[in-house]
């Protein structure tokens, strides 16, 4: 038996796109216009899958493909936020028909339960590998010297299984609630989440609220202010000290350029003196870029998923009587599939940033391309060397064959 809270036949709040049927709205509610969601969502949809899906990929090539020395502690991370950003982008053209057809979903019950899991997973996975990736952050900075042993690949290798380990009993429970539901007011079967109880659906919408926005966002925001203390604290120190003293700092080597796959991002000692004071002797540039691409990826999930997360919190005070009214009700149905496409945008984002702020990404995206026309190059030259070879030996075969029947009609003309 599915729960149903108060004047709502139907409602799936879940992180999946959104069903909302509301049979017994009062009168003048029904005069709003609702968002026609049939053909806008769609095409939003669509174009968030194809350019999402053609920057993780060309991400995941870049980041993935490099020599031993390229694979460090962040690029590690972020291959898998863009693997499970791809993983998502794959499956969101089946959503995208399942808006346009008006919520029918003609995939069958096991694509959408697949379907409906992969979004989830997206959305808990997502928000881990951010914060692993602050986390990261956080310890090079402020304990760059005590953190050296703990940060090397192989350790964050673990870290990421640990993540789909977490992502994917968080989605369990949606991958087993869902099922195709009749919906008698649209005459469709739809792609729903059916909760046993009210408890069910409390529990759920709780723990995704919690451990995919607040907890997360929590952490990263106490890493992200102990950097900026550290950072204060360290600039007031050298300004007590006076340009002229020469401090001893840890200067970090970019987390773009270290050496050894396997060894932590390694740490020297430079002495500051005042011809480069006006430069920040805390941090390489490189360590400094790789520091704003981690801040601006958490901005851009805020920003993207924070307001679904207001709408889902919206619908949870609807559904138990605390909000009733007409502007709430349209809010939460019309609302919803907008915020879902802007958290969705969120999977087509992140790599746009790596390839705009990141200089060593452009640098190796550069090279792929170069390679990869290079290659293409190569195959039209062989192909055109064969056809060339191949019109060769016809031209050849067809002059020898003229001269045989020049040679043929001179006997046959002498039989002599």
């Amino acid at each position: 038996m599915m729960a149903v809270p108060n004047d709502v036949s139907f409602f799936n709040s879940t992180s999946s796109p959104e069903v909302y049927v509301n049979t017994t709205a009062p009168a003048a509610c029904r005069g709003w216009s609702p968002v026609p969601t049939t053909t806008v969502i769609p095409i939003v949809y669509g174009t968030i899958s194809v350019l999402g899906t053609i920057a993780n990929a060309l991400a995941v090539c870049v980041l993935a493909h490099g020599s031993t020395s390229r694979r460090t502690v962040a690029n590690t991370f972020m291959v898998n936020l863009c693997v499970s950003d791809l993983l998502f982008l794959l499956s969101l053209p089946l959503w995208a028909v399942y808006y346009s057809q008006d919520y029918s979903w003609t995939f069958g019950r096991m694509a959408c339960k697949v379907c409906g899991a992969i979004l989830n997973l997206n959305l808990y996975a997502s928000i881990f590998f951010i914060t692993c990736m602050s986390m990261d952050r956080y310890l090079a900075i402020v304990h760059p010297f005590r953190s050296q042993i703990a940060r090397d690949t192989r350790r964050a290798q673990y870290a990421c299984v640990v993540v789909w380990i977490l992502a994917s009993a968080c989605s369990a429970p949606n991958f087993a609630l869902r099922e195709i539901h009749y919906l008698q007011d649209k005459g469709v079967e739809a792609c729903v989440v059916l909760y046993p109880s009210d408890e069910w659906y409390l529990t759920l919408t709780w723990m995704k609220i919690g451990l995919a926005f607040l907890l997360p966002l929590l952490a990263i925001c106490c890493c992200y202010c102990a950097i900026g203390r550290h950072l204060l604290a360290d600039t007031g120190l050298r300004q007590m000290q006076g340009p002229s003293h020469h401090l001893s700092v840890p200067s970090f080597k970019s987390s773009e350029s270290q050496e050894g796959g396997n060894k932590p991002e390694q740490l020297s000692t430079a002495s500051v003196t005042p011809s480069c004071s006006r430069s920040k002797p805390l941090m390489g540039r490189g360590v400094e870029r790789v520091l704003w691409t981690v801040a601006i990826v958490v901005l851009a999930f805020f920003l993207c998923w924070f307001p679904f997360h207001c709408v889902t919190f919206l619908s949870l005070m609807h559904d138990h009587g605390w909000l009733d009214s007409c502007w709430v009700t349209w809010s939460i149905r019309n609302l919803t599939p907008i915020t879902l496409c802007l958290g969705f945008s969120n999977s087509a984002i992140n790599p746009v940033l790596y390839c705009f702020i990141g200089n060593h990404f452009r640098g190796r995206l550069g090279g792929l391309c170069k390679g990869l026309c290079a290659c293409v190059k190569a195959r039209r030259e062989e192909h055109s060397q064969k056809r060339s070879s191949f019109s060769t030996r016809l031209s050849s075969f067809s002059r020898k064959l003229s001269d045989l029947k020049d040679l043929a009609i001179v006997e046959t003309s002498n039989p002599s």
